[in-house]
């Protein structure tokens, strides 16, 4: 068999299977309970201390 014919039967097959296996883990991780507070607070970078730079207290929360 042709290196080519093979490697892309198992690219439309398993690969195809591993990648979309992939998609799936990634979305989960996302939107995976508790992620919404770590995501909520980078979210909100550009909009903390608009006025002046944060102190050292409170950019270590």
């Amino acid at each position: 068999m042709e290196e080519y014919t093979l490697l892309r039967q198992f690219a439309d097959s398993w690969m195809l299977l591993a990648l979309f296996a992939f998609f799936v883990g990634v979305i989960i991780w996302v939107f995976r309970p508790g992620s919404s507070k770590t995501y909520g607070d980078t979210a909100n970078i550009p909009f903390r201390h608009q006025d002046k730079p944060a102190t050292h207290k409170e950019a270590r929360q």
